[in-house]
């Protein structure tokens, strides 16, 4: 087993006292996201994927209201990238972003989500296809999008809150500069071998590390 060094911030243990009140609220969110898969009208799986293009760099509840208000209008599968950007209110880089739902809106026209997502024989290859083909969804983008509709437990979700604390655990050394695609699926490994080690799934993994950021389970 990979040494983990010195962890001098946040020990294991600590972890295991921060999941124990809160692993059964995981548990059920993480059962709300599968279920999303299963129910979901194309609509629905679509605003999911509108949310992740949204989070980068914003917060993530007034992402989803942004979602919610360009539901509401009727906006997300109809509305031009100016309108919509007026709507995307407290989310940076709103133009470019808006940009990116129409672009995302014109792949799903032509061949929809689950029948898109349903060609690949496990979540590592989806997130592949949607990272090379979905503009403004990177590898981050793409596994929380993959998470949120219960298709990837497994990926890691290296945003800057679960990069701080796999730095505070002494899974990492430190927080890159940047994500290139060698350096994230190394991190995504390394976090898959703790996970393991600690005995926390990876999907529980990921949501344990925001609530301790956020103090809530939240997407």
């Amino acid at each position: 087993m990979e040494p983990w060094g010195k962890i001098e911030i946040l020990s294991i243990e600590e972890l295991e006292d921060i999941y124990a009140p809160v692993k059964d609220v995981i548990k059920a969110r993480l059962a709300e996201f599968r279920l999303i898969w299963e129910t979901a009208s194309e609509e629905e799986l679509f605003r999911e994927l509108v949310f992740c293009l949204l989070t980068p760099q914003s917060k993530a509840k007034i992402c989803w209201k942004a979602v919610q208000r360009l539901a509401r209008k009727g906006m997300i599968q109809e509305g031009e990238p100016c309108r919509i950007q007026e709507e995307l209110v407290g989310v940076r880089f709103n133009q470019r972003k808006a940009e990116y739902i129409c672009l995302a809106r014109e792949i799903f026209c032509k061949k929809s989500i689950r029948s898109t997502l349903a060609e690949f024989s496990n979540p590592f290859a989806a997130r592949e296809w949607l990272a090379e083909n979905v503009k403004g969804l990177g590898y981050k983008e793409a596994s929380h999008f993959l998470r949120n509709i219960g298709w990837g437990e497994e990926l890691a979700i290296l945003d800057r809150h679960i990069l701080k604390n796999l730095v505070l655990l002494g899974v990492i050394k430190e927080v890159p500069n940047s994500l290139s695609k060698r350096v994230y699926l190394e991190i995504e490994k390394k976090m898959t071998a703790f996970s393991r080690q600690v005995e926390i799934p990876m999907g529980h993994l990921d949501l344990l590390l925001w609530y301790k950021e956020a103090g809530e389970v939240f997407k």
